[in-house]
């Protein structure tokens, strides 16, 4: 059975090398909601999750709404393990995949295919379900032979419809979605809207992060809000 269970997490970090006269800029670039707090005299602590609490079983597909540096990211990215709580607690019992910022390991000298296994094995696959993926892959691109060749040649929405197929090809029990349909043309869009649907279908759980209700209303069953770290509704 698939879990995943967030208790009282916090998750804080810090911004080095700030000083007084350059703050407000500096927290402009950073582009975060989180509650900010000074350190010492040119660090600043950003408490981009407070005191979160949420428990997913088997079924759920919840979406998370807010606006831009709500600590939505933050939130998905503490699911995936790639941040650790500060304090608090996080349990998550089952395979986990991501679909953050597509093309995570790809490298541009490599070919399509080669592309493929790597890019697969870093999402979690072995050896073996990487290749297995390859035909669905191939249907799904329609690259042809242009996957025997060095992904730098691609134009850019050759790239994106790689990609995308790679980042849906695993077969995870947790799905940690960020916003990625906002990519190629319109009739990618659709097609990948499509592929996307029977991801989620396949996953026991499901985290979506997006600001567009059309999709959340398609794919989740659930929903919070947050606001400067925290869930406010």
């Amino acid at each position: 059975m698939a879990e995943v269970l967030l208790e009282n997490v916090t998750v804080r970090y810090p911004i080095y090398g700030v000083g007084a006269t350059s703050l407000r800029n500096q927290l402009i670039n950073v582009g975060t909601g989180g509650l900010l707090s000074r350190e010492g005299r040119t660090t600043v602590e950003v408490t981009a999750l407070r005191d979160v609490s949420l428990r997913l079983t088997n079924g759920d597909r919840l979406g998370l709404v807010g606006h831009n540096g709500s600590g939505k990211t933050t939130l998905l990215k503490t699911i995936a393990r790639i941040f650790e709580p500060t304090l608090g607690k996080i349990t998550v019992t089952g395979r986990i995949a991501t679909v953050f910022g597509l093309g995570t390991g790809a490298l541009p000298d490599l070919s399509g295919y080669e592309n493929i296994r790597r890019m697969s094995m870093l999402l979690g696959a072995t050896f073996e379900e990487a290749e297995a993926s390859i035909p669905d892959i191939e249907a799904f691109t329609e690259l042809g032979n242009f996957l025997n060749v060095p992904i730098r040649t691609y134009s850019a929405g050759m790239t994106t419809r790689l990609l995308f197929a790679v980042a849906t090809a695993v077969h995870p029990e947790v799905l940690v979605v960020d916003e990625v349909f906002g990519a190629g043309d319109v009739g990618f869009q659709t097609k990948a809207r499509k592929r996307m649907a029977e991801f989620v279908e396949r996953a026991s759980i499901v985290i979506l992060a997006s600001h567009s209700s059309d999709i959340l209303d398609q794919f989740c069953n659930r929903r919070i809000m947050l606001e400067h770290g925290q869930i406010v509704g």
